[in-house]
């Protein structure tokens, strides 16, 4: 084995150069050095989130926590019939990243959203790891699965067909929970007819109404201080360093 050979395995082992799940063409990261000083910001926490294997593991370490609350918590409650989960969609069930890749290849920042109503009506995610071993846990063990997200009302029928290709269960136009009201305002729909024992999501509003895209920083993190049992035991946090309040 050449030089040269010997020093790619190394880095290769160390995480340097060789991709997780997903691949960052190589093509965007030849084109980025050519784009706006905007657009490169984004580059590097979107290479982490849409191929590196650390998130990959992260994304199972939630859904292994979710699973093993589940368990729990199906133990503590042998004889009940209205347990519900709340789940976010994007970041969190399905990741949407190679939208946000293709818009860095033609020199677009993604956080103009200008490709989302596009990719709503005809992407194709692919699904957050773990999430469907879960989310068919859940099924099997008779919990409600609702589905709280703020992608657009007008393109539920895309929507719906997505997740049904994707295989996930308990697709349903009265358990997907689109935009419209607060995402508050439908976990309480939700919370009228069932007990919400776990709440999964990517940002901290996906939780509670202790939090909002609003808050500042101080206050955000005042509310993770407030909250702080919750996370592992309630609600499970999924990695997404792509966009969120945060980037503000």
């Amino acid at each position: 084995m050449n030089v040269q050979k010997i020093m790619f395995f190394s880095l290769c082992m160390m995480g340097s150069l060789c991709v997780g799940p997903h691949t960052f063409a190589k093509s965007a990261t030849n084109t980025l050095a050519s784009c706006s000083t905007e657009v490169q910001q984004y580059a590097m926490s979107l290479k982490f989130q849409h191929r590196s294997a650390e998130v990959h593991a992260l994304q199972l370490q939630a859904y292994n926590v979710a699973i093993a609350r589940l368990k729990a918590i199906l133990a503590e409650k042998p004889n009940a019939q209205n347990l519900a989960i709340v789940t976010d969609l994007d970041e969190t069930v399905i990741d949407n990243t190679q939208v946000f890749v293709d818009d860095l290849k033609r020199c677009e920042s993604y956080t103009n959203w200008k490709s989302w109503d596009t990719w709503e009506k005809s992407g194709k995610p692919e699904l957050i790891p773990g999430s469907l071993a879960f989310l068919n846990f859940a099924d099997a063990n008779g919990v409600k699965i609702y589905y709280i997200s703020d992608r657009s009302q007008k393109y539920r029928p895309y929507t719906t067909q997505m997740l049904k290709n994707l295989g996930l269960p308990q697709i349903s136009d009265e358990q997907i929970l689109l935009y419209g009201t607060s995402k508050e305002q439908r976990r309480q729909q939700v919370a009228k007819d069932h007990e919400i024992v776990l709440l999964i999501g990517d940002t901290l509003h996906d939780f509670s109404k202790a939090f909002s895209q609003d808050q500042s920083k101080q206050e955000r993190l005042k509310a993770v201080l407030d909250n702080q049992d919750k996370f592992g035991e309630a609600f499970i946090v999924l990695p997404n360093v792509s966009y969120g309040p945060w980037s503000k």
